[in-house]
């Protein structure tokens, strides 16, 4: 069997770094993968680029333009929306051609338009769409928040600067996606059973199957190592409970940052005999401008994106904290626990589902800072730290194991090839 795995990065964002150890599972497990982006970050031979051209930039701008417009010519939350009004035809490139099944994932940002996904599904070729967030059954945004309008037809949408209108844009992406489904079966997969659920309920999804598979991780690359190495490697001190928070922008509002810090100082008054033995490691991009806001000392790391370096991050540590306040299923979550490392984070999106509350990890109530800082002290000083350690390991081995997630999607595959026939 030949799959192509369609995502706009090879490597850039969480979705990207899902689809292409995907594709590396499904090749350890007997099948033919290969992955097409817009943007290649490595020379992997398994991984086909676009040819390149200043007209993907010129798709990429017009398609903000056109967000920027509908918004009222304010740029205010502009990247969280997309049009799909711009893409590239795919359906005659040699990858495509000679596919069994296309597996689309995170296809935005000017790389595939509608238009373009209606010619994939009029091929005649199976589909399966894994949903990394909620644009597939959106009109256009990643993330609803607080909106339901998606659960009958969008409209007023809330991003937009003005609050939108009956006949907003996000109406007649809405309109257009709900014509194109309504001619096609597609097999949608969500990476978390809390997406699965919403996408249930999305008018757009009433005729679509929707089931929910994790994501994959190499459990051989990601396991635990001696600490005070890994600590030593990365120049971090080994006489303080470390935690970890990264994000690819660290002051992005969406990850929870000012929650954390809260809760950090929430921590400190608490017990402040215990202050003095807490640092934070800040990964990724702008984390120097965190180090004033925490009471504890910060150590920043530029953000990592060669795995074999993430290892060795995540084994210095002894907790990881995601107070993220939208998410699906984060790879930061299966990354740490695969490597030993306990998880707290709220109570939102997929991480309930990841986290088993106070049995490898804690889940702390939504914006809870409070809450949190409890889950941080219990973690650390509370539990059996060593069974909490071994606990994530086991669940992370049975549950996001590239074999276990690689054998779930070939029987998807199997049965879109099946209703296909």
């Amino acid at each position: 069997m030949r799959v192509l795995i369609v995502n706009t990065s090879e490597r850039i964002g969480g979705a990207a770094i899902a689809a292409n150890r995907l594709m590396e599972a499904l090749n350890n497990n007997g099948i033919k993968a290969k992955m097409l982006v817009r943007d290649k970050q490595t020379d992997q031979i398994s991984v086909v680029p676009l040819d390149k051209s200043w007209l993907h930039a010129v798709k990429f701008v017009w398609e903000r333009f056109c967000i920027w417009c509908a918004n009222g010519f304010h740029k205010h939350r502009l990247f969280e929306l997309d049009l799909a009004n711009v893409g590239t035809d795919i359906t005659s490139l040699p990858e495509f051609q000679e596919a069994d099944v296309i597996h689309l994932h995170w296809i935005n940002q000017g790389f595939l338009s509608l238009d373009d996904i209606q010619k994939i599904l009029k091929s005649g070729k199976p589909v399966v769409w894994t949903m990394h967030d909620m644009w597939p059954f959106t009109g256009t945004c990643h993330y609803a928040g607080e909106c339901e309008n998606y659960l009958t037809a969008c409209h007023h949408c809330p991003i937009l600067y003005n609050g939108g209108s009956k006949n907003d844009i996000s109406a007649k992406v809405f309109a257009k996606k709900q014509a194109i489904y309504a001619q096609a079966q597609i097999q949608f997969v969500a990476c978390s059973q809390w997406l699965e659920s919403l996408a249930k309920k999305s008018s757009l999804f009433a005729n679509q199957a929707v089931c929910n598979i994790p994501n994959a991780i190499n459990t051989q690359l990601f396991h635990p190592k001696e600490k005070d190495e890994a600590r030593k490697k990365l120049n971090l001190p080994l006489d303080k409970k470390l935690l970890l928070f990264g994000s690819l922008k660290i002051t992005d509002k969406r990850k929870g940052v000012d929650y954390l810090v809260q809760a950090c100082k929430v921590f400190q008054q608490k017990y402040p005999e215990l202050s003095s033995s807490i640092g934070i490691v800040a990964m990724g991009h702008e984390g120097e401008a965190l180090s004033s806001l925490f009471p504890f000392p910060v150590y920043t790391l530029d953000y990592v994106s060669k795995e074999r370096d993430l290892v060795e991050v995540y084994n210095a540590v002894d907790l990881y904290v995601t107070p993220s306040l939208q998410d699906n299923l984060p790879n930061t979550i299966v990354e740490a626990m695969a490597c030993g490392v306990p998880c707290v984070g709220f109570h939102v999106g997929g991480i309930p589902q990841m986290i088993d509350h106070l049995h490898n990890g804690y889940v702390a109530e939504y914006k809870d800072a409070e809450d949190f800082s409890n889950g941080i002290h219990w973690a650390l000083f509370e539990d059996d730290y060593a069974s909490l350690s071994e606990q994530a390991v086991r669940k992370a081995l049975a549950t996001y194991a590239e074999s276990t997630v690689a054998r779930k999607y070939i029987a998807v595959y199997n049965k879109a090839i099946h209703d296909h026939a």
